[in-house]
């Protein structure tokens, strides 16, 4: 296998089986989170409990830490015996460290959702709970703390907090989920070690009850996160990471894209055992010829040349329903690629409104079709459902099966195609009670080219829809007007000579050329002005009569010609916004 890429076939299983299941365990700070992981650990990786010194100089998890609890494999797993490995993914609770909650929540495939039972559901639990509804099939909730509660009233105030929580998750996927009492380490933090956890046993056994055989697939480029890097004297540098897809062996190469260079796989190692392979979902210390560790904290590595560098993308994407207020084009979100986050400035469109109906291709993006150009994501909050109701109009307005948004990213990030992206206000004030993820999506075209808005954007076709309104000014002839009110002074009509019209008395004409100096236009009406609207015309260019003292007929007359509407010229056409020329088309 030396110098080979790394999709190898896949070699036989041994004759002990092992099912890795990745748990990530989630949560407000100080919520007992490490605490928890540390009971149920039977194995703790490099970078488990809290061992960076910043960490346990700030007495909170700063980044992932991993550790393992291996159990036997409960029977609806299989009925030949084997081990269950449940890889303990600790996220970081402070509200500042949420890119790391994201990161982490996209290697799991169970979630324990750790509320402060004294407390309840807080603003990062409520957080967690929605990056788990993104990234997350199944979810435990764990009511940990309980040794706080007295003795005489521990029972009822759990039950009082189990129903709460039942309430809060009955609009959710995760609706009728386990929900068990702990005190992961009774007395605190402060507590001797010998301290005996209350519920954990029964935490251990819900989670073989909800174990599932995930999918995993070895085919495919490898992919790993990595979270871990620090490098062994006389060996080279290990990374220690979650594999996201394919597989690795013992010889092949790997890419660190960030470092663009490429290293051979040395030894690899499954939380201290020698393993000689590794695929899509294992946790895996690989270690490489030596590089500074310094480099890489966490990233992805990958096979050769399978991953893209990209400046800007296209998304398929969802308003996260707890965000708060509108989310605007032009407006600049944290954005979530994979495991990075960076500054990126969106653009929301969405189908054509005939298309809004039509179902399409979540996994896919058609260059082919036209797309609509939108100053927000459409939901029943945005804008101009607001407008209709303060008008009294009560219909629902029309949303449209799937929205798409352009991002562009203020640095590159490099990601694989389909993977998750997720939009965050981390500016907003970490104090505030307020879900700061705004939505979340699929990338499905990455942009490569750093001139991406010259050599990929003309391919997009958005366009917005541009309405003018006009009046007529005067009938010249039976089959031309003049206009007035449609263009301001100073605007070249000549670009819009041949753009047809349509009258509010039903007349359809064209924009000859402009009249005058003060934007005024002459409009063909090819099949001839209507004798109705000739009558109305000349109605409107009559002055007003005089009225004198007392002269009634004169003011009935007058009012008769106030009553008159004026009739309106409407101008309708679309404009493509990545269109260099700024063509104006008309269907």
């Amino acid at each position: 296998m030396a110098g080979a890429t790394a999709t190898p076939s896949v070699p036989k299983p041994s004759v002990s089986r092992r099912l890795n299941i990745n748990v990530g365990v989630l949560g407000h700070i100080d919520s007992g989170k490490t605490a928890l992981a540390r009971a149920l650990s039977t194995i703790g990786s490099t970078a488990a409990f809290d061992r960076a010194p910043q960490s346990r100089a700030r007495g909170i998890t700063l980044d992932l830490g991993f550790s393992c609890l291996c159990t036997e494999l409960p029977p609806h797993l299989g009925p030949e015996p084997g081990e269950l490995q449940l890889t303990l993914v600790d996220c970081p609770g402070h509200a500042s460290l949420i890119r790391t909650i994201i990161g982490g929540a996209q290697i799991i495939d169970l979630m324990m959702l750790v509320i402060d039972v004294t407390k309840g559901m807080q603003t990062q639990s409520a957080e967690c709970l929605v990056i788990g509804q993104i990234a997350c099939q199944k979810m435990i909730v764990v009511l940990n703390k309980i040794d706080l509660l007295p003795e005489s009233k521990r029972q009822t105030a759990v039950e009082k907090m189990t129903k709460k929580m039942q309430k809060t998750l009955e609009n959710t996927k995760f609706h009728g989920c386990p929900i068990i009492a702990t005190a992961a380490k009774p007395g605190g933090p402060e507590a001797p070690e010998t301290a005996t956890p209350i519920g954990v046993s029964e935490l251990i056994e819900v989670l073989k009850s909800e174990a599932y055989l995930p999918t995993r697939d070895p085919s495919g480029s490898f992919l790993m996160a990595v979270d871990h890097c620090f490098s062994i004297k006389g060996q080279g540098t290990v990374m220690t990471g979650t594999i996201l897809s394919g597989c690795v062996s013992i010889g092949d190469n790997v890419e660190i894209p960030a470092l663009k260079v490429t290293k051979k796989v040395k030894s690899m190692q499954m939380f201290h055992t020698p393993v000689t392979y590794a695929m899509q979902g294992d946790r895996v210390g690989i270690c490489v010829t030596q590089f500074d560790p310094k480099l890489l904290e966490r990233g992805l590595i990958c096979t050769p040349e399978s991953l893209q560098t990209i400046h800007a993308a296209i998304i398929s994407l969802k308003k996260i329903p707890y965000f708060r207020g509108a989310l605007q084009t032009k407006a600049k979100f944290h954005i979530t690629v994979g495991h990075e986050t960076v500054m990126g400035r969106v653009m929301f469109f969405s189908p054509a409104p005939n298309d809004f109906n039509k179902e399409t291709m979540e996994s896919d993006f058609d260059f082919g079709k036209e797309y609509l150009y939108q100053e927000e994501y459409l939901s029943k909050e945005s804008k101009s459902s607001e407008e209709n109701k303060e008008n009294g109009q009560t219909r629902e307005r029309q949303l449209p099966k799937q929205q798409w948004a352009l991002l562009e990213f203020e640095k590159p990030v490099t990601c694989p195609k389909l993977c998750l992206v997720i939009g965050s206000k981390l500016d907003t004030d970490i104090h505030a009670n307020t879900c700061r993820l705004a939505f979340h999506g699929v990338l499905l075209e990455g942009m490569e080219d750093k001139n991406y808005a010259e050599t990929y954007l003309p391919k997009l076709k958005v366009y917005k829809l541009k309405h003018k309104e006009g009046q007529v000014e005067r009938l010249c002839d039976a089959y031309s007007l003049i206009g007035r009110s449609l263009f301001k002074k100073e605007t070249n009509i000549q670009i819009f000579v041949g753009l047809k019209v349509k009258l509010s008395t039903g007349e359809e004409g064209e924009i000859e050329g402009g009249f005058g100096q003060s934007g005024k236009f002459k409009i063909r009406i090819p099949d001839g002005v209507r004798p109705e609207t000739k009558a109305l015309l000349t109605a409107i260019s009559k002055k007003k009569p005089k009225a004198g003292k007392g002269d009634t007929a004169k003011e009935d007359e007058s009012s008769k010609v106030d009553s008159v509407q004026p009739v309106h010229i409407t101008l309708l056409f679309k404009r493509y916004i990545f269109d260099e020329q700024k063509k104006m088309i008309q269907s």
